[in-house]
């Protein structure tokens, strides 16, 4: 392995840690992704490249959430079978999820070329500043809904918000858990709300994309930089997941905004 070869893994590791990092937590990591690679000089990564962190990161959350998953698919199986309202609240709470994925499902297939093609770092920063400013403005809210208070619009603005995190530096987790805490969610139900809502979405994402990875004509000289960004990524998503878990217990969502607002000044100044 060549020196250049060995400098470009750290530098996918490095960019794997971030997209890990900052994936669950209030931040937006694509956003981040792009401050990152545009410092090391490595430019946009490609959409494989995206695929590739995303299933990472999605692998991780799949991993924590795995008691919920079964419990929710197997709870609204037997609603399905036997209609016995002991299994009704987590039937309808899938429903949720499928209502809140599809503002994003719809936009992303519709305006995710656009938005790609139309990122500067001034947005991204005028976009962290608006993530900052709604998460100083929920600060104080606590919710009371639980699973079973939501309604069918509460999961449609939530859903709503996650489709406006399509845009670089406005979080998704950020912009669901704002959304869900705003129309009264407790912090646990916002926070796993947001994360069963991340799932259908990341998933389409990685089917639909998943052709085009099989046709990438560079991934042979590239799969050891972009295995070494996915094992990084992997393992940070869980970790930073895990650490956020515990922030969202304390309630201290507003230092995020305190971060956003740094970052977003430090892009105006420096890019």
């Amino acid at each position: 392995m060549g020196e250049l070869d060995f400098v470009l893994i750290i530098k996918m590791i490095l960019i794997g840690l971030v997209q890990g990092f900052t994936e669950p937590i209030p931040v937006s990591s694509s956003g981040h992704v792009m401050i990152v690679s545009e410092i090391l000089g490595l430019g946009e990564q490609g959409f494989m490249f995206a695929i590739l962190t995303n299933t990472a990161s999605l692998l991780a959350i799949l991993y924590i959430y795995r008691k919920d998953i079964i419990r929710l698919a197997s709870n609204s199986i037997q609603y399905l079978k036997t209609k016995n309202r002991r299994y009704r609240s987590d039937y309808r709470f899938v429903c949720f999820i499928i209502i809140g994925t599809i503002p994003a499902g719809v936009l992303g297939v519709l305006l995710n070329d656009y938005i790609a093609e139309n990122v500067s770092m001034t947005i991204i920063a005028l976009m962290l500043f608006v993530t900052g400013l709604a998460l100083w403005i929920i600060r104080n809210i606590k919710g009371v809904k639980d699973e079973r208070d939501i309604t069918s619009r509460d999961a449609f603005i939530v859903g709503l918000g996650q489709a406006v995190a399509l845009t670089p530096g406005i979080s998704r987790s950020g912009a669901t858990i704002i959304s869900a805490i705003a129309v009264g969610m407790k912090q646990d139900t916002a926070l796993r709300f947001s994360f069963m809502l991340y799932i259908p979405v990341s998933l389409g994402g990685v089917i639909l994309g998943f052709s085009d990875f099989l046709n990438e004509p560079n991934k042979a000289d590239l799969a050891i930089p972009y295995l070494a960004a996915f094992i990084a990524t992997l393992f940070m998503t869980y970790f930073a997941m895990k650490w956020f878990m515990g922030i969202m217990k304390t309630g201290k969502l507003v230092y995020f905004t305190y971060y956003c607002f740094i970052v977003g000044t430090l892009l105006l100044i420096f890019f």
